[in-house]
């Protein structure tokens, strides 16, 4: 089974996606979008970004548990991981994305209803 993007419209009316591991675990979410051109380009971007080198940032929560950002060429944050318990369980997450992101197949919930 490969990974997927979910792609949903929040209550406000924007638009998000998680890329979700294989096991439906969300390994990177996005930021909210006004269109959903441009949470579909968001997605683009995560498939072409997560396989650069330097693309992945880790970093630390203000309480102390670790967490990762994608980030695009120009430096913008296109993902952000959910909290790790670990460095090791963070670095998972970040081999997990770059796996699954390039294949994952799109899953459009705005279309519902």
């Amino acid at each position: 089974m490969s990974g997927k993007f979910r792609l949903k419209k929040a209550s406000n009316g924007q638009f998000q996606f998680n890329l979700e591991a294989s096991n439906g675990q969300p390994i990177l979410s996005s930021e909210q979008y006004k269109a959903k051109d441009s949470a579909l380009n968001g997605i683009e971007s995560v498939r072409k970004n997560a396989v650069r080198e330097g693309a992945f940032e880790p970093l630390t929560a203000k309480d102390g548990r670790p967490y990762f950002v994608l980030k695009a060429t120009n430096g913008q944050v296109i993902g952000q991981s959910q909290m790790y318990a670990s460095a090791a369980s963070c670095n998972q997450g970040m081999e997990s994305v770059k796996k699954h992101a390039p294949e994952a197949l799109l899953v459009d919930e705005t279309l519902a209803g």
